[in-house]
């Protein structure tokens, strides 16, 4: 039997999935490499033996997607999978060209074969960019099921930035579950919201696996997407958020305008400081191209304990890595506070040592904000060297994360929150007919 040659593109989580439910244990598919994108060191690793099943001893090798032409020619790959999400729409044909211009054929692998299902109800919030408002959105979701009594597991698209093998599957309850695991800023951005609020995140490499434990737990499964990615599970209930600081993306950004015509719920999310033309935009295009779709407008609420205390000071504000960086925002809750407040807001570029640095480089779209970047202990070191050099009156923490339990630093840190707001109650509304025509009594 011929093999077909495969190499998976990917940025350390669609892609581990896909080969999961597409690749593992079939004979008739050689995985020869995945390649790495958006996520500092990632290339240089594998995909461990124990994760990639039979005929792999070794793993599987990570390497650069700027090896892909080469990689293609020089293995005879027979076929490129694209398995990584929040990419234009002309990027996604500049890699497939790249493909078939080496000989391969390329693939988008479709949600049902890449579904895994549940036994109980799911419910997937997800985007049509990163940074579009699906945390907060999760979180409310999250806090009204479980005010109906309803064990809710939350199982976040998969972040695994460390030992694949260890990171398989993932519990979280605790902020000490967080360190014994060692998860970096970026993780803790999307685990820490959660538990303060008291629910558990599952979360790893092996999302049946994954599903199954939390099916053992729970009456409910709530998918928390990453980017603008799909769910990774079939969902009963699909709600999408898109951002009308950024109108018109909803149809521009690979898989997020997939999820845009495939919601059953579309949530029009910062309604209260996006331009009216914006709304205005997002709001046609869903009635274009998804008329089935309930429409929903929220707001996000911004806040801070003590922000009074910015009228008139030097701050450094941070916010949400992947929302400033391949999200493509210039700003986040950390500015608009900032901005309310009177603050006078400090460029950090002029500061910026090593790592953080060569993020402005690759995004020189950031002028006034610092990206939240942690993916090791040597980043963080920048982070805070950099917000040293910049000797601000006071950091601005736009993050989801308290940077204060992991950032040391000599200037006081003020954290934002951003909660969603439910317009109308209209999202409670469709959660409690949800539950009414999916959750047994």
């Amino acid at each position: 039997m011929t093999r077909r040659r495969v190499v998976i593109v990917g940025a350390a989580g669609r892609d581990f999935h896909n080969f999961n439910v597409l690749y593992r244990n079939r004979p008739e598919y050689e995985v020869v490499a995945f390649t790495a994108a958006q996520i500092p060191n990632i290339a240089g690793r594998a995909y461990p033996p124990s994760l990639a099943g039979t005929g792999y001893p070794d793993g599987i090798p990570i390497v650069p997607e700027s090896d892909l032409p080469d990689l293609v020619r020089r293995e005879k790959i027979d076929l490129v999978l694209l398995a990584y999400s929040d990419l234009p729409h002309l990027e996604v044909m500049h890699k497939a060209s790249i493909a078939l211009a080496a000989g391969a054929s390329f693939l988008l692998a479709g949600p049902r074969d890449t579904w895994v299902r549940s036994t109980k109800p799911v419910v997937s919030v997800c985007a049509v960019r990163t940074g579009a408002g699906k945390s907060p959105l999760t979180r409310f979701v999250s806090r009204h099921l479980r005010s109906k009594g309803l064990r809710v597991a939350i199982v976040r698209h998969p972040m695994p930035y460390g030992d694949l093998a260890a990171q398989a599957v993932q519990r979280f309850a605790t902020f000490d579950d967080l360190d014994r695991a060692h998860c970096t800023i970026e993780e803790r951005e999307e685990y820490e919201p959660h538990l303060r609020e008291g629910a558990v995140v599952f979360a790893g490499v092996d999302y049946e696996a994954i599903l199954r434990r939390a099916e053992a737990e729970a009456d409910l499964i709530l998918w928390d997407g990453g980017n603008n990615d799909q769910p990774f599970y079939a969902p009963d209930l699909q709600i999408v958020v898109a951002d009308p600081h950024r109108a018109g993306q909803e149809l521009a950004y690979y898989p997020g305008e997939a999820n845009f015509r495939a919601a059953d719920v579309l949530v029009v999310s910062k309604t209260d400081s996006a331009p009216p033309e914006g709304i205005r935009t997002v709001e046609e295009n869903a009635a274009r191209v998804n008329p089935r779709a309930e429409l929903l407008r929220a707001a996000l609420d911004i806040s801070a304990d003590g922000a009074d205390r910015l009228s008139g000071r030097r701050v450094l504000v941070i916010e949400d890595g992947p929302t400033v960086t391949h999200g493509g925002m210039a700003f986040g809750a950390g500015v608009l506070l900032a901005r309310a407040h009177g603050a006078t807001i400090i460029d950090p570029r002029p500061f910026a040592v090593g790592s953080i640095a060569k993020v402005y480089e690759a995004y020189p779209h950031l002028a006034a904000v610092l990206p939240a970047m942690g993916y090791g202990v040597a980043q963080v070191r920048e982070l805070e060297t950099t917000i040293e050099r910049a000797a601000p009156e006071i950091v601005v923490d736009g993050s989801p994360v308290d940077l204060k339990r992991l950032v040391h630093v000599t200037p006081p840190i003020l954290s934002v929150r951003y909660d969603y707001r439910d317009i109308d109650g209209r999202m409670a509304s469709v959660l409690d007919r949800f539950v009414e025509r999916h959750v047994p009594r």
